[in-house]
């Protein structure tokens, strides 16, 4: 039994004796293939995948009694898939291959044809194409443009919030108790900017705006004796640009939100029938990517969004976080709090499972899923439907106060 070696250059794939000598090569670049052929071929060898013609090569050049070592645990394993009777041996590191590469440049000046300086200057524009390749393909994962449109939904939300605030204090100036009557800011923002002055405040003008009967005889009653302050034109008009603004803010959260539940119906199916289509696209935003997410453990996932409070739970002793994010699921926050960690964990197992099947399957199993956390969930339920009883001593320790560092009791 003689062993062989799999030598893998941007020029050429080689065949190794023991020595580090080359038996056949095969070589990557020929005149009917464009660059761009040449830089995929490569990027498929580094995502561990050969071509059928290397395929056919290695076939040719290995007998049965041969033991052909790959330094590429995953190209080691295609081959095996593919090539049935060849006998695959995966090391990190063989002798043969070190000896390969100090004479590298020398081998593909005798087999390729190619001098050293020009063998450099070939390789340094391969892998810049290759590297564009790359970075194109991470680019066009639709599951990173989930994750933007999700953080730029954050940001809306927050300068909703903002300019919220500022027109209610502003214009609590003119009408100081409509801040208590219309507590969405969507509807104060209407009534500013299609109002304004509190002495145009009619039942009818209200109730266009979709405000409610009950609310609008209030704001009415409000507006005739309010003890704000008059207002110009002038003063309004500024008034109104940020107003104007909010309302405009509000169609874009509304736009954004259907391009997510979009999405997500192509990126996340399962996810997104888990768990909405905004918590979903959050997870992923968090986990860096749906691969990445799906690589995560149901721990980890449990507990996504609650970083600062598990570093603080590592480092200063505090109780670590029982969820973070994932809280948002009406399962777990319309929950009492001793049921939620145990929720919590139900869902981040059934979303690592979700996870799991869109990056790597795209079958549709949310429903199953689903079902199958219900009926868990209905188990802690059952069996947890009372608060656990504190220890005697914690509820001693409690009474007693806290006990400082140094002090004995």
């Amino acid at each position: 039994m003689a062993k062989k070696y799999l030598f893998i250059t941007p020029l050429a794939v080689y065949i190794l004796d023991e020595h580090g000598e080359p038996i056949a090569f095969y070589k990557l670049y020929r005149d009917s293939m464009s660059r761009e052929e040449h830089v995929r071929l490569l990027y498929d060898m580094e995502q561990g995948r050969l071509s059928e013609k290397i395929l056919e090569f290695i076939a040719s050049n290995i007998k049965k009694e041969d033991e052909l070592v790959v330094e590429d645990n995953d190209l080691g394993r295609f081959i095996s898939n593919n090539l049935k009777d060849a006998r695959v041996e995966s090391a990190t590191r063989g002798d043969a291959i070190l000896k390969a590469r100090e004479n590298l440049t020398s081998i593909i000046e005798k087999t390729v044809g190619v001098k050293p300086q020009e063998y450099y200057s070939l390789v340094h524009e391969l892998m810049l194409q290759l590297t564009r390749l790359k970075v194109k393909e991470v680019a066009e994962k639709r599951d990173l443009f989930v994750a933007q449109a999700i953080n730029a939904l954050d940001d809306v939300n927050k300068t909703i919030n903002l300019f919220a605030s500022r027109v209610r204090e502003w214009y609590s100036l003119h009408f100081p108790e409509l801040d208590e009557l219309v507590e969405e800011h969507e509807d104060y923002f209407k009534v500013v900017s299609n109002i304004g002055f509190r002495s145009k405040m009619t039942k009818e003008r209200l109730k266009e705006l979709g405000i409610k009967d009950d609310v609008a005889e209030k704001i009415v009653k409000a507006a005739q004796s309010s003890m704000g302050a008059d207002l110009t034109e002038f003063d309004l008009e500024a008034i109104r640009l940020i107003s104007d603004t909010g309302l405009r803010l509000y169609s874009i959260r509304r736009s954004l939100e259907k391009y997510i539940d979009e999405a997500m119906y192509e990126v996340a199916p399962n996810i997104r029938g888990l768990v909405g289509s905004l918590l979903g696209a959050r997870l992923i935003a968090l986990a860096g990517g749906l691969d990445k997410l799906a690589k995560l453990p149901a721990s980890t996932i449990q507990v996504l969004g609650a970083e600062k409070a598990l570093f603080r739970a590592l480092r200063y002793g505090a109780k670590p976080p029982k969820h973070g994010v994932i809280f948002q699921h009406p399962l777990i926050h319309r929950s009492p709090k001793w049921q939620r960690g145990k929720i919590a964990r139900a869902l981040a197992a059934k979303l690592a499972i979700a996870a799991r099947i869109d990056a790597f399957s795209g079958e549709y199993r949310a429903d199953e899923l689903r079902e199958d956390l219900e009926k868990r969930v209905e188990e802690i339920k059952t069996l947890y439907a009372k608060p656990p009883v504190k220890p005697e001593r914690a509820v001693k320790a409690k009474k007693g106060g806290k006990k400082f560092r140094g002090e004995k009791r």
